[in-house]
């Protein structure tokens, strides 16, 4: 039997709801966590109280200010959406449809920033700050995809249990989409979520080949069927070129030659051959 969430455990949960923007209210944040209205909210004023979270008068809640300082932090170390920024420029440049980071983050996936495309119909179902999990959506399924066969099995069967907003999907068609992927060297995740638009996605993969994120395009349908081929080249030029950064940002100029080695057997989209 599965052991009880500690309340830490409950307070991360709803931190990591918060950062979805269409969570405001207590009821949402509920809903998201899976924790009763009396936790829920007896964890929203413990995390108000010491700056995690704020709440206005219409008792909608957000992400409070020491969250902030907490990630200054963090990004003067290694900020993914720093490396990635000039990619989503490009790739918005070259194909005009909306370019998107996807970030891993306890089993879901989190949109950590975007470009919008310049196109006349857009992708607008993805917002900076959108949770989904792992396997719902290009990126998310990109970062699922090319996890560690024993990882990749634990958190879809993770998965599963959060697909009542997504019931097109079940185990069975995000494994044969994850299969279909490995074996093209990108996703394509097309008319799953909403009819008529989809994404093309790869992962950003760290000098052992695992992912750490996955960049990808948001667009309609039939604009991405047509261009196919294009966009999986320039997606994975793209990301080779920030697992590159990423690479000199992490490891020190004098690291120990042995991970050159690791370094030059990353191919971008490579599958488990």
């Amino acid at each position: 039997m599965p052991s009880r969430p500690s309340p830490v455990q409950r307070a991360l949960a709803v931190l990591r709801a918060l950062s979805d923007p269409e969570v405001r209210r207590m009821s949402d944040v509920a809903r998201a966590t899976g924790l009763d209205p009396a936790t829920a909210s007896r964890m929203l004023d413990l995390l108000v109280q010491e700056g995690f979270a704020t709440r206005d008068q219409a008792r909608r809640y957000g992400i409070g200010p020491e969250i902030f300082q907490l990630a200054d932090v963090a990004q003067r170390r290694v900020d993914l959406r720093k490396l990635a920024r000039p990619a989503l420029e490009r790739l918005v440049e070259a194909f005009e449809d909306t370019a998107v980071l996807t970030e891993a983050s306890r089993g879901e996936a989190v949109c950590t920033d975007l470009e919008p495309g310049t196109y006349a119909i857009r992708a607008n179902y993805v917002a900076v700050g959108t949770r989904r999990p792992l396997g719902v959506g290009a990126g998310s399924l990109a970062v699922l995809a090319w996890l560690p066969a024993a990882e990749r099995a634990r958190r879809l069967q993770q998965t599963t249990r959060k697909l009542g907003k997504h019931p097109r999907l079940d185990a069975a068609c995000i494994a044969a989409e994850i299969e279909a992927a490995r074996a093209r060297g990108h996703v394509l995740f097309l008319d799953w979520v909403v009819d008529g638009m989809g994404g093309i996605a790869v992962p950003i993969l760290d000098y052992e080949g695992r992912p750490i994120g996955a960049l990808s395009v948001a667009a309609m349908s039939a604009r991405i069927r047509s261009r196919e081929a294009a966009l999986a080249r320039k997606l994975k030029d793209e990301a080779r070129r920030i697992t590159s950064a990423w690479t000199r940002t992490v490891i020190p100029p004098r690291a120990d030659a042995r991970t050159d080695g690791r370094r030059s057997r990353v191919r971008q989209g490579d599958g488990d051959r």
